[in-house]
């Protein structure tokens, strides 16, 4: 009851996400017999989990936000459009395929904080849905997280005592198709996307051509004026903000940031805040143009930070109170007998939208190992469960997963509905995995049914 109506709020925007993830958990905790006292105990012990990431989250933010105002995203951009043509098609697959790219490595958190401030500023100077930009990043991450160094894998290993290449080897068709799908959803996510900006753009026309006075397209003046002097039609405050001279230094810092990040140097949070120091103090030094660049990016950072600190009462009273066991206990126990040996079908199926109930750490140290124990009583070897659910649980569903930090450092960087996000990215994640279960059964696998 306490995940659906979080998931009712979230889907249907009756409130803030924060009253959603902190409040109703606190209420279903009190309801299910738990002390003020307890139920206080359990947020604060899943508040302690995610600080680390909250405070990287404020951090990554500024810090990338900074940048962004200097303009070191600025050749990047160029050199994408010019490779792009213009085509919103193209920039989200290469979107998608950046995303593919940046997580090699294994971890969302990075993908995302790579990809995503790279190709914001290209989205919105063409005009594209930053709804768009997060579903294309999700696809590319998902089906990337399948790798055996990813947390999914290493966790189903952990519960089977498989090795993680035993598990991930036979997946590797099934991964090469579900990255193919993910290009072509792009593509057809684009071409749809060039046909909304198109018909967006010609509305303004077709109101001037009734006679009536049209809207000037956001963010400059209608076209054909001609009474705007040259100097106001070109002049963007922006490039006040601007350090070109300092592109090369801003490249290195983020290098060696992210470099470190990777390596695991430092914690996160500690090595975006020594990057952000670095970034104020080089480009804009004093005590004014410092103040006003963390300012300026204060109120997205802080937004999305008390919302991950709100979805870590969340995860902290569904966990300590032992509502995930639970769960996972009685969804293990409610498979019928007859359907047992279609598990591994049914799991791979329905993976993606577990992603949406079940956490990494709740769904493979918690319900893998009790589907794994029915499963064998019919014949059907761990492995063969595991590989099923590698296929959309926490893999392709982890970027709209609730339980995971990851999620919110990626809708908060896209700055987009947590709502919006899940109901843009579900269908097309869960169309990819059901792909790549069907290559994973072609090809032997997964067997579809135990004989």
């Amino acid at each position: 009851m306490t995940v659906g109506v979080i998931l009712v709020l979230l889907l249907t925007n009756r409130v803030a996400a924060v009253v959603a993830l902190a409040g109703v958990p606190i209420v279903t905790g009190l309801v299910a017999g738990f002390t003020p006292a307890e139920v206080g105990e359990f947020a604060g012990d899943g508040i302690a989990d995610v600080a680390g990431t909250a405070a990287m989250f404020v951090f990554a933010i500024a810090y990338f936000g900074v940048l962004r105002d200097a303009g070191m995203f600025d050749p990047i951009i160029r050199r994408i459009v010019a490779f792009a043509g213009n085509s919103p098609a193209t920039v989200c697959v290469a979107t998608t395929g950046l995303a593919c790219l940046a997580h090699l490595d294994g971890a969302g958190a990075t993908t995302f904080l790579i990809t995503i401030p790279a190709m914001l500023p290209i989205f919105d100077r063409l005009g594209m849905s930053r709804l768009l930009l997060a579903t294309c990043v999700g696809l590319g991450a998902g089906v990337m997280n399948v790798l055996p160094w990813g947390g999914p894998t290493a966790r189903a290993s952990s519960t089977t005592g498989v090795p993680v290449n035993d598990l991930w080897v036979p997946l590797i068709p099934a991964q090469v198709a579900g990255i193919v799908v993910v290009l072509v959803i792009a593509w057809l996510l684009g071409r749809r996307e060039s046909k909304r900006i198109t018909a967006r753009a010609e509305q303004p026309v077709a109101v001037a051509a009734g006679g009536a006075t049209s809207e000037p397209p956001p963010g400059g003046s209608a076209v054909g004026t001609g009474s705007a002097d040259a100097s106001d039609r070109t002049s963007d405050p922006a490039d006040d903000l601007r350090r070109p001279r300092l592109f090369w230094f801003n490249v290195v810092l983020t290098v060696v940031v992210i470099g470190c990040l990777v390596a695991t140097v430092a914690p996160p949070e500690m090595l975006f805040l020594a990057g952000l120091v670095i970034a104020l103090i080089v480009n804009y030094p004093g005590l004014a143009r410092q103040t006003d660049r963390i300012e300026a990016h204060a109120k997205g950072a802080m937004l999305m930070a008390t919302t991950l600190l709100a979805a870590g009462v969340f995860l902290g009273i569904l966990e300590a109170s032992g509502m995930i066991e639970a769960m996972a206990r009685t969804a293990a126990e409610a498979i019928p007998s007859g359907a047992a040996p279609a598990l591994p079908l049914i799991v791979g199926v329905l993976g993606v939208p577990l992603s949406l109930l079940f956490g990494p750490d709740a769904f493979y140290f918690g319900v893998l190992p009790v589907l794994t124990g029915v499963a064998e009583q019919f014949g059907i070897s761990g492995a063969d469960i595991a590989q099923a659910a590698l296929i959309g649980e926490e893999t392709l569903g982890f970027p709209i997963s609730p339980l995971t930090g990851a999620f919110y450092l990626l809708v908060g960087l896209a700055g987009v509905e947590i709502g919006k996000h899940i109901r843009s990215l579900l269908g097309w994640a869960w169309l990819a995995s059901i792909v790549m279960l069907a290559v994973a059964f072609a090809t032997g696998a997964i067997p579809v049914w135990a004989s």
